[in-house]
Order: structure tokens, then C-alpha cells, then sequence
């Protein structure tokens, strides 16, 4: 028999989710301050990061990273949150993930296989990949 979850735990899971699409990093900031996992992930796999990444919000990016949230988090999908800003063309957050260590070989495919595939040379040598 499977649990069913709290349907108070799923509005505050769903708020949180949505404060990472839309960039809200102090509010993002101030629940993983309180105890909610940096790493926290949504039916699809995806985390705080990859929300807020693949929706542009560099500085939320940066706040997730800062609280120990894993830059290479993969979603179901095998896709991190590096490929899915590469995909978006989102060059501030894809630096703040470099300097918040995330790897551009890892995910399925990586980011440096999406540069590749979407012809963006500069990409590809700043992950110094040829």
C-alpha cells in the first residue's frame, strides 16, 4: 500500500517549486535555510537548480549552490541542469553553474553534447572539449 502524501507537504513542495522557476532566491534561500533540501526534486525528477536554470534565474542558481544543492543533478530524463541552460542559450546561468562546479561531460545528453548539437562553438571550447 502506498502512502499517500500530505496534501499540506505537496502545496508547500509545489510553492517551493515554483519560487525556483520564477528566480525567487531570497525566498528560495530562506526555506532551504529552514531545513527544506537544496536538492529537493519534483515528480519529473527535476531539482530546485534545474527549475531555476532552465528558467534563466542565474542568481537563484547561485543560491541553491551556495546552501550545497548538486550542480549535476540529473532528472529522470538524465538531463542536469548545465545542459538545460546550454539548451535555453542562458550564459549567465550556465556560468554560474560552471563556477559552482558542475561538470559539462555529465547527463544524458551533456551539455557538451548539446553545444555540439546546436552549433554553439563557443560553448563547446569554453568546457575546453574540441
Amino acid at each position: 500500500m502506498s502512502e499517500v502524501p500530505d496534501p499540506e507537504v505537496v502545496e508547500l513542495a509545489t510553492k517551493i517549486f515554483d519560487l525556483a522557476r520564477r528566480g525567487e532566491s531570497e525566498q528560495l534561500a530562506s526555506y532551504v535555510d529552514a531545513g527544506v533540501s537544496a536538492n529537493l526534486t519534483n515528480d519529473r525528477g527535476d531539482s530546485l537548480v534545474m527549475l531555476a536554470a532552465y528558467h534563466g534565474h542565474a542568481e537563484a542558481v547561485r543560491a541553491l549552490l551556495a546552501r550545497g544543492a548538486d550542480a549535476d543533478r540529473a532528472n529522470d530524463r538524465g538531463q542536469t541542469p548545465l545542459a538545460g541552460a546550454v539548451f535555453k542559450g542562458e550564459n549567465e546561468v550556465i556560468r554560474a553553474l560552471l563556477d559552482g562546479g558542475a561538470d559539462p561531460a555529465a547527463g544524458n545528453p551533456s551539455a557538451v553534447d548539446t553545444a555540439r548539437m546546436f552549433g554553439k562553438a563557443e560553448l563547446v571550447e569554453l568546457f575546453g572539449t574540441s
